[in-house]
């Protein structure tokens, strides 16, 4: 019997747990620990920001499907990866056993690496929690009694630039709703070198794309920015020149803003050599699989991926949702080779779709790999890309309530569109 554990329930971690315990021998044991009991849909917090969902809306108790699917579900916070000893310490002074270990766990979220940033004692909101969403939900209510300067965007380090958009287009969409947009100047502060990059050098035309949609909504933007620190009323924003040098210096009012943190990785992992990167991503190889220990695996955002290029401002990779899928099915069907004594001949295709909702319509793009250069380079904006993203966001749910990792109607749709989760 061999003991598999997924450390994580987010995304990747409860779509690897469905995936391996399809995949592995029934007698082989399945665990997953994560910090709370549920899963919570992150794509869908721009809309919590409005009011357009509500917790339970997105949020499901995982404890009824794991046991459906016999699968162990440890509900607590992993304080220690012990890769000597092939244990995960709890903070409870428990530890949980493995023979194999994945590691989903998703980034720690860098708030602390500039003043004055983040909904803990900042002075800026996050979507990328479902607490930090109602929190800023909270406080966009009041924003609306009293109007004035809004700034969205993403600081220096950022690997997700999607939510950010869409962020800032919800919020222009809703503003406009209220008939208040009139009396809220936005501007779209990023480390992006333009409009559309994404930490992914474009896709397709996501510059011109992104670009029109900010000019229509009159969204002010700077680009190579570097954020100083923030005040109650006060964002102090660097812009750079393409050759490094500082351009301007801003000084921009706020009365509301959401700015994505840099990732690291958490502190369960961070410092373990041969483990991680600097800043505490698991190294893999193309298998998924941790170099220095090979019964070690990491899927998602928590993984070590190189920046497509130089920019003057620091720019990380995003792990979207397809991508992190086809991680999950590499890794499920290598560990099945392993336990069966064979070598792991599986490589994720790393290719993404992504839907980008703007509350009224929104840009789509595919990316065949998502790093470039690329077999397949697409991108479309239109209001069919709202009602897309609303019915995937009903679709992946259902999709963790029944304990599935795929369907007929997903594989369909992946062959239609020529997209594989993993390569030839």
């Amino acid at each position: 019997m061999a003991n598999i554990v997924v450390l994580g329930a987010g995304l990747g971690g409860v779509i690897a747990a469905y995936e391996i315990r399809k995949t592995v021998r029934r007698k082989d044991k399945v665990t997953v620990i994560n910090e709370t009991d549920f899963y919570q849909f992150v794509p869908s917090n721009p809309w919590v920001l409005v009011g357009w969902r509500e917790r339970e809306d997105i949020t499901i108790d995982l404890a009824k499907p794991m046991k459906r699917k016999r699968i162990d579900f440890v509900v607590g916070r992993a304080e220690r990866v012990e890769p000597g000893e092939k244990c995960v310490r709890m903070e409870d002074g428990s530890t949980v056993e493995y023979d194999y270990l994945v590691i989903a766990t998703g980034p720690e979220l860098a708030f602390d690496d500039i003043e004055g940033l983040g909904p803990h004692g900042g002075h800026t909101h996050s979507v990328c929690h479902i607490d930090h969403a109602l929190k800023g939900y909270e406080d966009f209510e009041a924003f609306c009694e009293d109007p004035g300067p809004m700034i969205v965007g993403a600081v220096q380090g950022a690997s997700c630039f999607g939510p950010a958009y869409e962020t800032a287009m919800i919020l222009e969409t809703e503003l406009r709703k209220r008939k208040i947009r009139d009396q809220v100047p936005m501007t779209f502060v990023t480390s992006e070198p333009y409009v559309g990059h994404l930490g992914l050098d474009g896709v397709g035309d996501t510059k011109g794309l992104l670009e029109s949609e900010m000019r229509e909504r009159h969204i002010k933007w700077i680009t190579n920015a570097k954020v100083q620190r923030v005040t109650e009323d006060t964002m102090y924003v660097e812009e750079y020149n393409d050759d490094g040098t500082v351009k301007t210096v801003h000084e921009l009012p706020q009365k509301f803003s959401m700015m994505l943190p840099a990732f690291r990785g958490v502190s369960a992992v961070r410092d373990i050599e041969g483990l991680v990167n600097p800043k505490g991503f698991i190294i893999v190889d193309d298998h998924q699989r941790n170099p220095q220990y090979p019964e070690i695996f990491g899927i998602g955002v928590c993984i070590a991926i190189p920046p497509t290029g130089s920019t003057p401002v620091p720019v990380g990779v995003p792990k979207t949702g397809f991508m992190i899928e086809s991680m999950v099915t590499a890794t499920a069907e290598n560990l099945r080779e392993i336990i069966d004594g064979k070598e792991p001949t599986h490589e994720a295709t790393w290719n993404a779709i992504c839907l980008a909702d703007f509350g009224d319509g929104g840009v789509a793009f595919i990316a065949q790999p998502q790093i470039p250069p690329r077999n397949v380079n697409w991108s479309a904006g239109g209001g069919w890309v709202h009602m897309a993203k609303i019915g995937f966001e009903k679709y992946f749910l259902g999709k963790v309530r029944q304990g599935r990792s795929e369907t007929f109607y997903e594989n369909a749709a992946l062959n239609l569109l020529k997209t594989q989760k993993l390569k030839p």
